[in-house]
């Protein structure tokens, strides 16, 4: 029986500590409110939607801005924002395709509340994640790979069956099965809706 985990997109979402939060909503001990739940154990989107701030367009005169992007919970040690590629060229960035967490050295970005004006400039922080696929211990001996194995995986079923190589397996207790994708990724595969992969030996 060839085992089967389901393909989740991940359209373009901010994470932010405790600290930056508060100072984007003008708040001190602000509390994410939940708008729904997320596949993995514990994560969830949040209700509150801020803007991506990029260099100035030099034909326009004005700063690129992706409006409108989730924050997602809970609180992580560090700021990090995950976009796409296409979201990069958008913004005006070079953002570099990095594994979540991994965000020394990575790409600028001001992220602004347009609810009080607030706006946070960061150093680094943007990013463009690597496709990945969580897995619990069980599941990653069950397909027989190991945290940090790079696999190639296929896509079928969707009218633009896809191949995807550089894919990272990710093995922790607090995960649950599920490969995620960019939006990117998501359109080139025809993955919207329930999709399934399979790990190409």
């Amino acid at each position: 029986m060839e085992l089967k985990f389901i393909v989740e997109t991940s359209a373009r979402h901010i994470h932010l500590t405790q600290e930056s939060f508060d100072y984007l909503m003008g708040t001190e001990g602000g509390q994410l409110e939940v708008r729904a739940p997320l596949s993995q154990p514990g994560q969830y989107v949040s209700t509150t939607r801020l803007d991506l701030v990029g260099p100035v367009n030099p034909k326009t005169g004005k700063e690129r801005t992706i409006k409108n992007v989730s924050i997602l919970g809970p609180f992580r040690k560090a700021d990090q924002i995950e976009i796409s590629l296409t979201d990069s060229r958008t913004l005006g960035v070079k953002a570099p395709i990095r594994e979540s967490g991994d965000t020394v050295g990575s790409a600028p970005i001001a992220v602004v509340n347009p609810l009080n004006g607030k706006r946070l400039d960061l150093k680094e922080g943007l990013i463009v994640a690597k496709r990945h696929i969580h897995m619990t211990p069980k599941d990653a001996e069950a397909f027989g790979v190991k945290n940090g194995d790079i696999v190639k995986v296929k896509i079928e079923g969707t009218g633009r069956e896809t191949i995807f190589g550089d894919t990272v397996i990710r093995v922790s207790e607090k995960y649950a099965l599920a490969m995620h994708i960019d939006t990117d990724e998501s359109n080139a595969a025809n993955a919207g809706g329930t999709v399934y992969g399979t790990i190409v030996k």
